[in-house]
């Protein structure tokens, strides 16, 4: 198996709050969906993010759909200090919630966390010593 991610499903549990937040609120774009049961994403670096009905992703998995806070967290790295406000500002403004509010970070970085509608935890985050270009590409 090559090192490397290409998907990343999330289960939510409505499509249509989930798309309104993340099309309408962020900004994003949809690449293919189905109505109120997939949306598809394509991000960068040819990674795709799916937002799945939770309880089809559980069927297909094999088991039971969970409301309990999903223990993953997702992040956003940004080149700068006020990029990091700027994003948190935005999620907040599209109905999130901030979980931890940016602060200068202990690794030496800057950092906050937001929470989706479907509890999903976003990092938002500035490290120093990365490499963010215009793409949004992050060099470690």
């Amino acid at each position: 198996m090559e090192q490397r991610l290409t998907f990343i499903s999330l289960g939510v549990a409505n499509v249509s709050r989930s798309r309104e937040f993340y099309l309408t609120g962020l900004g994003w774009s949809a690449h293919q969906e189905v109505p109120g049961k997939v949306i598809f994403l394509q991000l960068n670096h040819g990674l795709i993010l799916s937002l799945w009905n939770r309880a089809d992703m559980a069927a297909e998995l094999g088991v039971e759909p969970s409301d309990g806070v999903p223990p993953i967290t997702l992040s956003h790295n940004v080149g700068s200090v006020a990029e990091v406000d700027a994003v948190l500002a935005q999620a907040v403004e599209a109905g999130a919630v901030v979980g931890r509010p940016a602060v200068q970070q202990v690794w030496g970085g800057y950092s906050g966390y937001f929470a989706d509608p479907d509890g999903f935890r976003w990092e938002v985050a500035f490290n120093p010593t990365w490499a963010v270009d215009d793409a949004g590409n992050v060099t470690v």
